[in-house]
């Protein structure tokens, strides 16, 4: 924090961070946001990733259906460690940086995750060299020793080092029209409890995934000083969580401000609703006693084959718990977790949307 003099007493001005925390506070007291992951980049039934600096801005499924935008977003910066101009869905950063900044000054609230490549194998220009998927992606797991190799004295360090430096030099650039840096919920290593990441449980120990967290997290904050970042620490549905299995790779009370759960229904509904409860309850009493955020930091059932999943499955259990928001991942014509005017489930979120306790845009920008 910054130190401001008040007569013979120094006085705590809040970091940016804790600004975007705090007002995170206010809004949770009405309930929780509803977000989406790249939200105005692509739909159900449009795409708008190609078009470059020419495309409209601002469209949005969640918009086109029920007349409002999301109050959170969630966007990836996957392949700005290799200097490429698209993402790793295809998307140019420069619309990244443009559709971030433009959701912030509209009263929004903004998420950053980051699927780096493999250190370890991706060939020089990544994908672009021929490599197939999942070779040299964040879901190449076929070494064990990528994290232990970018740690200090490891064989890629240096490399990584760069990476690093390319990820803070497009954060540099995520200002306001006056020139001040916008709030971001940064969310690396997510669902390290898995092994389908390069830093997931499998594929490094619980001291090299915190070195690893260390390494990026003392980067950005010491040696490149973004005060704007408020650090999400989000593992996967478990449903066995315990205190003592989840500090094993936790970075710790003062490294993270908010405590994340990405949660997908991948099998039957029954198992994703007892092993959500069952997480969503440890979570939040981890959460409030160590003064932290709770958060869904990504859900979504794929393709929604259940037209009243929102408010019939996930609702009643999200109303249990003091979540902040949730997110749904994105919505692609070939893999999409959010609603669309033409889909069957739209009728279910336009109730969603309705509920008193369910916060959009237009809701948030009033308690700004």
């Amino acid at each position: 924090m910054m130190m401001v003099a008040c007569g013979t007493r120094e006085v705590k001005e809040n970091t940016i961070a804790e600004q975007l925390a705090d007002r995170l506070l206010t809004l949770r007291q009405n309930g929780y946001m509803m977000g989406h992951q790249d939200a105005p980049m692509y739909g159900v039934t449009w795409d708008g990733t190609y078009k470059g600096d020419s495309a409209e801005l601002g469209k949005c499924d969640v918009l086109a259906t029920v007349g409002d935008y999301p109050a959170v977003m969630g966007f990836d910066l996957g392949g700005i460690e290799l200097g490429d101009t698209k993402n790793l869905d295809s998307v140019p950063f420069n619309r990244i940086h443009d559709e971030l900044i433009a959701h912030y000054e509209r009263g929004g609230i903004v998420t950053v995750s980051w699927h780096p490549r493999n250190p370890l194998t991706t060939a020089p220009r990544g994908g672009l060299d021929g490599q197939k998927f999942p070779e040299g992606s964040a879901w190449d797991v076929a070494d064990t020793t990528v994290v232990a190799s970018i740690l200090p004295g490891g064989s890629q360090h240096g490399k990584f080092q760069s990476w690093m430096q390319k990820l803070g030099d497009f954060l540099q650039t995520l200002k306001t029209k006056d020139g001040q840096p916008v709030p971001i919920i940064f969310r690396p290593w997510h669902e390290n409890n898995g092994s389908w990441f390069w830093w997931g449980q499998k594929l490094c120990t619980d001291n090299e995934f915190r070195s690893l967290w260390n390494m990026l997290q003392d980067y950005l904050t010491e040696d490149r000083g973004f005060s704007n970042l408020l650090w999400s620490y989000s593992p996967n549905l478990d449903g066995q969580w315990t205190e003592e299995r989840f500090l094993k790779r936790y970075p710790g009370n003062d490294r993270v401000m908010l405590i994340g759960e990405d949660a997908y229904q991948w099998g039957t509904e029954e198992d994703f609703k007892r092993d959500l409860r069952a997480d969503l309850t440890f979570l939040s009493g981890f959460a409030e006693k160590n003064g932290k955020l709770l958060a869904m930091t990504e859900c979504g059932l794929k393709n929604m084959p259940d037209s009243t999943w929102w408010t019939r499955v996930l609702k009643p259990i999200m109303n249990q718990y003091p979540l902040s928001y949730f997110l749904l991942w994105r919505n692609y014509k070939e893999e999409y977790f959010g609603p669309s005017p033409e889909l069957p489930c739209a009728a279910d979120f336009k109730k969603l949307y309705d509920a008193e306790n369910t916060l959009f845009l237009k809701e948030i920008e009033k308690m700004r």
